[in-house]
């Protein structure tokens, strides 16, 4: 008797912590994935149209949450044709040979009342990097269809760090482009809520 409930409590605390995690999903119609690069003198605005994300938020204990988040290189969108097919092409993205950019957390760390640091690794034209975002936690909020969450992520990357360098120098000095783009995400999150089993059917 006691070997079996030795084993009935090691087996519960090993499920715990994957039943505390709850799935939530990126409402794509409510959330956005946007960058700002110096062009000149000016910044240009650009967004990606198609992207997605998995995440797993553990409300007792925030460290065991994580998050996996993929963008379609390709839907670069900067409201020009024309720089957008170069922005996919080999200067930039290259998009047929690396069509998604991903980051993929291996930590969440509470900073401050709803701010965290999430560290992962994130991959962007064929090279990966360990990185560290500031992400800030916007609450949830309960709706007839079910429950929402939301975060907001601002950070600056140097594009050259990924392999994209690209640029042009200027007879007067300096060049078209900045190394570093801002990069903003707002997302608006739906919980996962799975359907229940279905009855058994009765038999005779």
């Amino acid at each position: 008797m006691k070997n079996i409930r030795l084993l009935l409590f090691v087996a519960l605390a090993v499920a715990t912590p994957l039943f505390a995690a709850e799935s939530w999903t990126v409402d794509k119609g409510h959330s956005t994935a946007t960058f700002k690069i110096r062009h000149f003198t000016a910044n240009v605005v650009g967004q990606f149209r198609d992207f997605d994300g998995a995440i797993n938020i553990d409300r007792a204990n925030p460290k065991n949450s994580s998050v996996e988040f993929t963008i379609q290189a390709k839907s670069i969108d900067t409201g020009s044709e024309r720089r957008d097919n170069h922005l996919r092409g080999a200067d930039f993205f290259d998009a047929e040979k690396f069509p998604t950019i991903t980051f993929k957390s291996t930590s969440v760390v509470p900073k401050a009342k709803d701010t965290y640091d999430v560290t992962g690794d994130l991959t962007m034209h064929g090279v990966t990097k360990r990185v560290t975002l500031p992400v800030t936690f916007l609450g949830f909020l309960k709706h007839p269809r079910g429950e929402k969450a939301g975060f907001e992520i601002e950070t600056t990357l140097n594009r050259k760090d990924y392999g994209v360098t690209w640029n042009r120098a200027l007879d007067e000095g300096g060049f078209m482009l900045s190394d570093d783009v801002k990069v903003s995400i707002n997302l608006e999150v739906d919980r996962k809520v799975e359907a229940p089993a279905a009855a058994a059917p009765a038999t005779k």
